[in-house]
């Protein structure tokens, strides 16, 4: 029955959707990968599954293909006029990237060695996308054994970042309060906008709208960022999301552009597929090898991270437990960042209109980080160091 590659398919769907279900009732608590990622390990060395059961679904050959067009669509998420209305967010988020692999690369090529340090570096700083490209190039050199490492670090961190950034949040919620008490409160202005491109405002003509059109572009745009991946030294994930980058200046591109083509979700379950193949080979003897170095970077990049926030929350005038749940966005991104948003002014508002002050409050910058981290820093540090190997 699970030569059928559509029945193979839904039984590996079944995992992310179980993962998925876990995370929504568990308000993200429990990443929806790190379910997929553990219920795929445990039944493929149960023998629940067959070892082949990825290779009889197919579906993860449709996601590598699809990685190069997720890259690009997130060049497509941030625009310039929203990164420079929230600069402080995005160089607080910035500087817990650097000061954390600053650290880990350093400490754990000392404790280990370098190629375990690159493996753990790109995927700390958020996304799913960092964890194929540093899988990928593993794989590629013959360091498949090291696959585990950037895997189970994605798994984790969540767990790791979210109740410390809440943490930080409600003390920065209550000195919000405070403020308002004393009457010395002034609102930031959020500068969160659409994130429209003057080629969002013409007219939708029906070459404009046509959901076809808009993913041959995306298409043709990954094709060029793989093919100068071929022929240069950098890396097609940089490419790819440069072009999405300067696409969306120049109108190219729409901001969202796989989303508004209908086709985002179905792209980022197919690169899941790719991510749970990265695992397929694991033993539990590798994971068990391994464990002293993921919960090395764990504590280490969580540690670099908040300690990055704060230096740079200091430097821009920023209140450090403002900027470090900031700079921790990279542990976990959307939708975390908006939901901890929720819960932290929900939790310490003592009426719905001070509620949505403190939310408003909390939620641009919160956004800006998760994007700058896990979107755009992690791609990059992932590309630049794997090319190092």
């Amino acid at each position: 029955m699970l030569e059928n590659p559509l029945i193979a398919t839904v039984i590996l769907f079944t995992l992310i959707a179980l993962g998925e279900w876990i995370s929504i009732i568990s308000r993200a608590r429990v990443p929806m990968l790190l379910t997929a990622m553990v219920g795929y390990l445990i039944c493929i060395w149960t023998g629940i599954f067959p070892e082949n059961i990825l290779d009889k679904s197919t579906f993860g050959s449709l996601g590598a293909i699809l990685v190069g067009p997720a890259i690009l669509h997130m060049g497509t998420l941030i625009p310039f006029s929203l990164l420079k209305k929230q600069i402080k967010a995005v160089a607080i988020s910035l500087g817990g990237v650097i000061v954390a692999g600053v650290l880990l690369l350093i400490i754990i090529s000392l404790i280990f060695d370098y190629p375990t340090a690159v493996a753990g570096v790109g995927p700390i700083s958020g996304g799913i996308i960092a964890l194929v490209v540093t899988s990928e190039k593993l794989t590629e050199i013959g360091l498949s054994s090291l696959v585990v490492i950037p895997a189970l670090i994605v798994a984790f961190q969540g767990v790791v970042g979210m109740p410390l950034s809440l943490f930080f949040m409600k003390k920065y919620a209550a000195t919000i309060q405070k403020d308002m008490d004393n009457g010395v409160f002034v609102p930031m202005a959020d500068g969160m906008d659409n994130g429209k491109t003057e080629k969002d405002d013409k007219p939708q003509t029906p070459l404009r709208s046509s959901m076809t059109l808009k993913l041959f572009y995306v298409f043709v745009g990954a094709a060029i960022g793989v093919a100068l991946g071929e022929v240069t030294p950098i890396n097609y994930s940089l490419w790819c999301l440069a072009i999405g980058i300067i696409g969306l200046k120049l109108g190219v591109f729409e901001s969202r552009t796989l989303e508004k083509s209908n086709s985002f979700t179905l792209v980022m379950i197919a690169i899941i597929f790719v991510v749970l193949g990265t695992m397929g080979g694991v033993t539990p003897q590798q994971v068990v090898d391994n464990l002293p170095s993921i919960l090395l970077f764990l504590l280490l990049g969580t540690f670099g991270i908040a300690l990055g926030g704060y230096i740079v929350s200091k430097l821009v005038k920023w209140h450090p437990f403002k900027g470090m749940p900031v700079a921790l966005t990279a542990l976990f991104g959307f939708p975390g960042d908006y939901i901890l948003c929720e819960e932290a002014s929900r939790s310490i508002a003592r009426n719905k209109e001070e509620e949505q002050i403190i939310f408003n409050e909390l939620l641009a910058p919160m956004l800006i980080g998760g994007f700058t981290t896990v979107t755009v820093s992690s791609v990059v540090v992932a590309g630049i160091l794997v090319g190092t190997l």
